[in-house]
């Protein structure tokens, strides 16, 4: 089972995506449907046996740092580090503390999930003047330090993105290149943001024609330099065609077998579903990591939709939380059948690349569960 472990609800930037629509969307509710508990500690307080001791019944226990910022628990960190041992440790993170943890335990990390929307320009205009630079300069010096585990640059975009220039622009920078990469779509997770975007618009001009560049270029690769990049969404999607995969549950394992545990000890089956009450699934006290409840978009359209087997709900916390309408939410629906069509239509050159021994079926075998959504 995988664990969002949260340490923190502090964050040290404001990114517009983020703290910037928080503040729009102030005084949106969720309704009289949802409760939610706005009084949760910001700092992780319960006793680190009772994390030891739930991590020890699931031997393939892997932990993942969130917050918040979680290296503003840093010393948390190195406590949980020391005492508990999972299969694996992972972390999502901004990037910007990074200097600041030791070598010893960074270089223990399985994965670092990195928040990096593209070039300077764009990463700074989502997310604060200098705030490119000072993770990229964190990244070469954890490299240099002896880092040798996944690296991922989490995308989060919008309308100011360009997939195909800026996945690109990732994979290639003469400073410091990745060969792992997710986007995330920002949409579904306000009350009121969709009226004031222009989102529909960009998802036809821009966001799905550069999918679809994006995901020629990717076969291109593979054609070319024998190598299948790590293009989370791509590669996820990919993965189970190539396997005939014929239901995929969430493809994030979100309430299945990828749960987060608040600051408080009690379990959700989301990050994202910070504080409400109602989806509460037990408290690591007492809870059994491996029985634990498991939660499916089970409503309509979805349960209606021809490529649920592999798009999953695309969100728990979105069907749950319904911040947008129906008619606004297809237009998200939209951009995941055009991804998974986009993604269709490309598998009979990677079976021939496959069968000319290019590449191997091997090759797109990742860690799943890993904090990349799959579907954006």
């Amino acid at each position: 089972m995988f664990f969002h472990v949260i340490l923190t609800s502090d964050c040290n930037l404001q990114c517009k995506y983020c703290f910037g629509e928080s503040l729009d969307d102030f005084d949106e509710d969720f309704g009289d449907d949802i409760e939610v508990d706005y009084d949760l500690p910001r700092k992780l307080n319960y006793d680190l046996d009772l994390l030891k001791d739930f991590c020890r019944k699931d031997p393939e226990c892997v932990l993942t740092f969130y917050g918040g910022e979680p290296l503003l628990g840093i010393d948390k960190l190195r406590q949980i580090m020391d005492k508990v041992e999972p299969k694996h440790f992972l972390i999502q993170t901004n990037g910007l503390l990074l200097d600041k943890l030791e070598p010893k335990y960074v270089n223990r990390f399985h994965t670092i999930l990195v928040s990096l929307d593209g070039q300077e320009e764009l990463t700074d205009y989502y997310r604060g003047k200098g705030t490119f630079r000072k993770v990229i300069d964190n990244l070469k010096l954890i490299r240099k330090n002896g880092f040798s585990g996944e690296l991922i640059a989490r995308m989060t975009i919008m309308e100011q993105t360009d997939i195909n220039k800026q996945v690109r622009w990732l994979l290639d920078n003469a400073e410091f290149s990745f060969s792992s990469i997710h986007w995330q779509l920002n949409a579904g997770f306000w009350g009121n943001d969709f009226q004031r975007r222009n989102f529909e618009e960009w998802t036809k001009t821009n966001y799905i024609p550069g999918v679809r560049e994006l995901a020629r270029f990717w076969v291109d690769q593979m054609k070319q330099k024998g190598v299948v990049l790590k293009l989370y969404p791509l590669l996820g999607i990919a993965e189970s065609l190539l396997h005939e995969e014929k239901n995929c549950l969430m493809r994030c394992g979100g309430g299945w077998i990828n749960y987060a545990i608040q600051t408080d000890g009690f379990i959700l089956p989301c990050p994202t579903m910070w504080g409400m009450k109602e989806y509460y699934l037990g408290n690591i006290k007492d809870a059994d990591p491996l029985k634990l409840k498991k939660l499916f978009v089970n409503e309509k359209p979805c349960v209606q939709c021809s490529i649920l087997g592999v798009c999953g709900g695309r969100c728990l916390y979105t069907n749950i939380a319904k911040r947008w309408s129906d008619e606004a939410y297809g237009k998200v629906c939209h951009t995941v059948e055009q991804l998974v069509e986009t993604v269709k239509s490309e598998i009979p050159k990677i079976q021939m690349l496959i069968k000319n021994k290019q590449i191997r079926l091997e090759d797109f075998d990742y860690l799943k569960y890993n904090g990349c959504e799959i579907i954006p």
